[in-house]
């Protein structure tokens, strides 16, 4: 008799795209996939535990550690703190020994966010992070190294990637995985060189990134956010509350 294994999904299909985006999407009772995206699941890991690492999850893996960007004492400011890839790196940026700032919309995202880790919260509705950056730390300088954050994580665009030039200090860098406010953002370039920018764009995730994250959870270093779990029923109203911005972390929609 054949054994029965417990597997997470990856969703990225190599050859045709992601599911839920270039493809149907897996909030069904069942759904076909190739065998190159099953994952085994530690044995300690649950089906919800593992649901909510793609997509958000495994970028941020990959943005912070596949990609090493990210060094003990650094100051990090993360826009955006309270959906999935941000909870994300609040989480992994306090495992790396970071010094967290993290920026959200609402009074009950940021004691949320203080639950998490985070050092600092910023609402960006009444606070410039950016001025309160270099209020706090000093100005960024060109021919030292005082003043700004070592990291801004920004994927959001708009109106928020000028102010992230403003405030990284000399060598400092952005780390940019998408672009939810805008793709086009206005630009200015003397940041990059007379500071020494490092601009960082992380793409995805990959099998190493999720498998990466369900050893952790099961060895009881990291924890996903999980807003909540509903039925397939209620499979519009978990959408809802995501498009409204009414989640701290993830949605899982159990069949």
């Amino acid at each position: 008799m054949a054994t029965r294994e417990r597997v997470l999904v990856n969703p990225l299909n190599t050859q045709k795209g992601l599911m839920g985006e270039m493809l149907d999407g897996g909030m069904a009772e069942y759904c076909r996939v190739g065998a190159d995206q099953l994952l085994r699941m530690p044995d300690t890991v649950t089906f919800e535990a593992a649901a909510s690492l793609p997509v958000a999850y495994g970028t941020a893996h990959r943005m912070l550690i596949t990609h090493q960007t990210i060094k003990p004492g650094d100051k990090v400011v993360i826009l955006g703190a309270s959906g999935g890839v941000g909870t994300g790196c609040v989480i992994l940026c306090k495992m790396l020994g970071a010094e967290v700032i993290a920026c959200a919309s609402s009074a009950e995202k940021l004691a949320r966010l203080k639950e998490l880790g985070a050092d600092h919260v910023l609402n960006y509705q009444e606070v410039d992070f950016s001025k309160w950056v270099i209020d706090t730390y000093g100005k960024p300088q060109r021919r030292s190294y005082a003043g700004g954050v070592d990291v801004v994580i920004n994927f959001t665009g708009g109106d928020t990637w000028h102010p992230s030039l403003r405030c990284v200090k000399r060598g400092g860098s952005i780390l940019v995985c998408g672009a939810t406010a805008g793709y086009d953002p206005p630009e200015d370039l003397r940041y990059i060189w007379s500071f020494e920018l490092k601009i960082m764009g992380s793409n995805s995730f990959y099998d190493e990134d999720l498998t990466a994250l369900m050893a952790m959870i099961a060895q009881g270093t990291f924890k996903p956010v999980i807003d909540r779990v509903l039925p397939l029923e209620q499979a519009r109203e978990g959408l809802r509350l995501i498009q409204d911005r009414e989640v701290i972390g993830k949605v899982v929609i159990r069949p």
